[in-house]
């Protein structure tokens, strides 16, 4: 094992045309938790090329020569010999034993209990950080971020490779029983879905254990595969399900409803700024701590908005909205309404917004 340590030691780490993210590694110790293709080991090595090459050990736990046993028997003892402060164990396999180095950062889909560890989530592409890849910012801008969501290395695939390219990394980050799950998932997304109604679904096609894919579906969701967004004040109804990103959709399902791609790009977008929101009937989604809520109207007009406002009038004054943001593609404006203030707004300058 000795030999293999030293060869990860020796190895050149490598990140090309690195784009700063959001999220970034300091000289504390982190568990950072993020689906496949998020850019966890591209936010690791960057930070690592920050250092001295002898102060730092990188593994890859994902290496088939690793012997786990013989890892553990040797890795404390080769830090210690060649005074190694930080170790990075990408892809962490639990049953590595953690050695005393004075920063430990491990990468993971499944989020670890380890309180020695600062706690980061790294999602894929916010609108904002996707911009940092466009040659220029205009009106195409957000037309690509539809068409390749926020998995950074779409840029780098062919427009006609991207499809299988995006089903084959699911495939190797998920069992066949999630991958089954996440494709009728992209069916139901930004609508109420529920396990039992996908082990209706599913046990017409396979044969399946109810509690196998209630773990299954819960295991989705705790990788952050898919988000599950409750009904306010109605913890047991059934929730909303979200793609992890919109590239999904298209990738594993013909269906198309781009009312429903909307709402989901705003969702993540509400998600990745930490905002706490809930759905309700008729409400996209309702921001408590604000009292506004958010209406997805890609293609409003004013008409059909008011219509829309006197359905829900009864939910804006029971919870003292005061705030109504609808986002659009590119109208923009105001309207008077008696209860509440209503802007009008695209998603572009929303989501780049304070």
């Amino acid at each position: 094992m000795e030999i293999l340590l030293e060869e990860f030691y020796k190895t050149d780490l490598h990140v090309e045309k690195y784009i700063q993210r959001k999220v970034f590694i300091d000289d504390k110790s982190y568990q950072i938790n993020g689906i496949s293709k998020s850019g966890k080991s591209r936010l690791v090595k960057n930070y690592l090329l920050s250092l001295k090459k002898s102060s730092y050990l990188y593994i890859n736990c994902r290496d088939i020569r690793i012997d786990t046993d013989k890892l553990n028997t040797s890795l404390a003892s080769f830090c210690n010999l060649n005074k190694i402060d930080t170790l990075v164990l990408d892809n962490y396999n639990p049953e590595i034993k953690f050695v005393n180095v004075s920063q430990l950062i491990i990468t993971s889909e499944i989020p670890y209990d380890i309180d020695v560890l600062e706690h980061l989530t790294l999602y894929p592409l916010d609108y904002e950080e996707f911009l940092a890849y466009e040659h220029k910012y205009d009106s195409s801008a957000l037309n690509h971020f539809f068409q390749l969501g926020g998995f950074a290395s779409m840029h780098t695939v062919p427009p006609d490779e991207r499809i299988v390219y995006l089903q084959n990394v699911l495939k190797f980050a998920l069992s066949e029983i999630e991958f089954d799950i996440l494709c009728l998932c992209a069916k139901f997304m930004s609508q109420k879905l529920s396990a039992f109604t996908l082990y209706e679904r599913l046990k017409l096609t396979r044969k399946i254990s109810k509690d196998k894919l209630y773990a299954s579906f819960a295991l989705l969701a705790e990788k952050k595969y898919i988000h599950l967004l409750p009904k306010y004040n109605h913890a047991r109804a059934t929730k909303k399900v979200y793609l992890c990103d919109t590239s999904l959709k298209s990738a594993l399902s013909i269906e198309k409803n781009f009312a429903k791609l909307f709402e989901n790009m705003v969702y993540l977008e509400l998600l990745k700024s930490s905002t706490e929101c809930y759905y309700e009937e008729g409400v996209d989604f309702y921001l408590p701590e604000s009292d506004e809520i958010i209406l997805c109207k890609p293609f409003v007009d004013e008409r059909r908005l008011f219509k829309k406002l006197e359905s829900i009038e009864a939910f804006l004054f029971t919870y003292g909205i005061t705030k109504i943001t609808v986002i659009t593609m590119n109208k923009e404006g105001n309207i008077s309404h008696p209860l509440s203030s209503v802007d009008i707004i695209p998603f572009d300058i929303w989501a780049l917004g304070d």
